[in-house]
């Protein structure tokens, strides 16, 4: 008996599911994996974990972080999908794309750029910010060695992201330091 209740207690933890149909403005983060499904209006910054899908009447404008991201509406900003991106027939992408598995549907609109990604775990690609505190080095610092070729990194707008299992290789090369 005690082993069902477990169960019935982990399956709802498992189904987290988020619906916004209003106008929402600034930073969101999801620690936790969540179903995320916007169908009103985004502005700002998304990190989430799980899957997120951006409803057909939707208009976002932001730069969006997250595991299954599904596009049927309009975004404006730069993607990272750290398993896979879909554009459904409806959508309408205006941006940069890093994903390792990509779909565009018929109809769909795309317009910036692609970088396909070794698939792999949200802790395997990696922001400014997040290396420079894994490296022990200041942001600024990290900055100028990106910019200069460096350090391995892609820029995709005024975004960099950098790939754990290049800068590992690139810091234990001893050109860290």
């Amino acid at each position: 008996m005690a082993l069902r209740g477990r169960k019935i207690h982990k399956e709802q933890e498992e189904d987290k599911t988020i619906e916004i149909s209003a106008q929402m403005q600034g930073s969101l983060t999801f620690k936790d994996p969540v179903n995320l499904k916007i169908n009103g209006s985004f502005n700002g910054d998304l990190d989430t974990r799980g899957t997120l899908t951006v409803g057909e009447l939707a208009e976002i404008q932001a730069n969006i972080t997250g595991d299954n991201i599904i596009i049927a509406g309009r975004l404006h900003g730069d993607i990272t999908a750290h398993k896979m991106l879909v554009l459904m027939p409806t959508a309408i992408l205006r941006g940069n794309i890093s994903t390792p598995k990509l779909s565009i549907v018929e109809g769909a609109i795309f317009q910036g750029n692609s970088q396909m990604l070794k698939e792999g775990g949200p802790g395997d690609l990696l922001d400014i910010k997040e290396v420079s505190k894994y490296l022990e080095i200041d942001i600024s610092e990290i900055e100028a060695l990106a910019n200069s070729g460096k350090i391995p990194g892609t820029h995709n707008g005024d975004v960099w992201k950098f790939e754990r299992e290049k800068i590992d290789s690139w810091a234990s090369s001893g050109k860290l330091g």
